[in-house]
């Protein structure tokens, strides 16, 4: 495996800023926030360290180099917006723009994009289903086309009151992985795997590692702790983040031993991207930084 992070912790630095920071750290990838530049409409969102929108052919080959200059590869474009959007002007933005982030990937020869699935929250599981089956055909066609692999964040996307009832994002447990899969019908359609999430929807992070071995395109680590007193309180209709928080890798509840054991014994030896969203270290620079740190020399136990 080779060991990353996520580039949306560092918003306010440059590509070549951002890269390095992980040349500096000794990070060998980064998945590469893409998102439209603009204001962020949520929190690790908005963050543009390449902009698909001005990707000339003396632009991939600037990054392309100082990739190569710096020892440290791409993970993947990575772009998390709401394809299914419930607001149709919101969703066809998304949509513009994630094929956008699939022809920058494919010019790159990066040849891979982590997004999300998304959801109309205000409709049934049944129901987002079929709206998949209308929306997103042309977009797997697209990629396929392009030779573009997409990798599904696991992710509800529902922490908030904002996000609630439902989410905004489908793809978030086995089964409904096993439906979407099913109905997509193409090899190009997998996971981004992120364990944290299934933690606090009290999900066996592990067991599906083997059962969609062959879907596992990327992996996140990050953290996720329950506060067992907070969740007596509030029980499991709660918004989420009443009674968890994201950590980093080593101060939540993953085994990251057993995680890591079974990625092994799957034969998994791609991207594993370090995801900071600790509310504990996002005071300073110096905070963001030392995260990085902190998780890398944790995680490096597991993934040398």
């Amino acid at each position: 495996m080779k060991l990353g992070f996520v580039s949306a912790i560092l918003p306010d630095k440059t590509f070549e800023e951002m890269m390095d920071i992980a040349s500096d750290l000794g990070y060998e990838c980064v998945e590469v926030a893409c998102w439209p530049k603009g204001k962020a409409e949520r929190r690790y969102a908005g963050v543009t360290h390449i902009d698909v929108d001005e990707l000339s052919e003396e632009k991939i080959a600037s990054i392309l180099a100082y990739s190569r200059n710096k020892k440290v590869e791409i993970s993947s474009l990575a772009y998390y917006p709401n394809p299914m959007d419930g607001n149709l002007e919101g969703r066809r933005l998304s949509i513009s723009h994630l094929l956008k982030v699939i022809d920058a990937s494919a010019k790159l020869g990066i040849n891979m994009v982590t997004t999300f699935i998304g959801r109309d929250q205000t409709k049934t599981v049944e129901e987002n289903l079929l709206l998949f089956q209308e929306l997103w055909p042309p977009i797997l066609r697209h990629a396929e086309q392009a030779g573009v692999r997409i990798a599904i964040e696991n992710c509800p996307m529902l922490f908030g009151k904002d996000q609630w009832p439902g989410g905004q994002n489908l793809f978030t447990t086995p089964r409904i992985w096993r439906e979407v899969l099913k109905l997509a019908d193409t090899d190009i359609l997998g996971i981004n795997y992120d364990p944290s999430h299934m933690i606090w929807q009290q999900i066996d992070y592990l067991a599906p590692l083997y059962e969609f071995k062959d879907r596992i395109f990327h992996v996140h680590f990050k953290d996720i702790k329950l506060y067992p007193d907070k969740l007596k309180e509030v029980g499991v209709m709660a918004y989420p983040l009443d009674y968890m928080s994201p950590k980093l890798p080593g101060y939540g509840d993953v085994d990251w031993g057993a995680y890591v054991s079974a990625l092994h014994d799957i034969g998994y030896d791609g991207y594993a991207c370090i995801e900071v969203e600790d509310r504990a270290f996002e005071s300073s620079e110096k905070k963001i930084l030392d995260s990085l740190k902190i998780s890398k020399r944790y995680m490096e136990q597991f993934v040398i």
